[in-house]
């Protein structure tokens, strides 16, 4: 299987195997949430990112329609926003404090 075929199957495979754990089926709980991050994101570049702490800001970040659950699509922009800190760490732009340009623009913190 090509790279991105296999980071694409992985992303959705990973989200449905803890969406999976309890709760709703499909969502994410803000326990599943902890446990995901946890197990999945070992590197030290992105585990500062998002760390334990912080799990009450990041589910407050990524649950944009507040039912308390993270839906895949709310999932998907976590992941697209953690791959964008990455690149521009990467690429010498990380900006101030942490700080990276959104899935709008806006300057936001990388936890999202």
């Amino acid at each position: 299987m090509a790279r991105l075929d296999q980071v694409i199957t992985n992303i959705v495979d990973i989200f449905m195997e803890y969406a999976d754990d309890e709760g709703k089926k499909c969502q994410l709980s803000k326990a599943e949430l902890k446990k995901l991050f946890e197990t999945e994101i070992q590197s030290a570049e992105l585990k500062d990112k998002i760390s334990a702490n912080d799990i009450e800001e990041a589910m407050e970040l990524l649950d944009k329609n507040h039912d308390g659950q993270v839906n895949f699509r709310e999932f998907s922009r976590c992941v697209c926003d953690l791959a964008k800190c990455y690149y521009h760490k990467k690429m010498g732009r990380g900006g101030k404090k942490g700080k990276c340009r959104g899935h709008e623009g806006e300057e936001e913190d990388c936890k999202s």
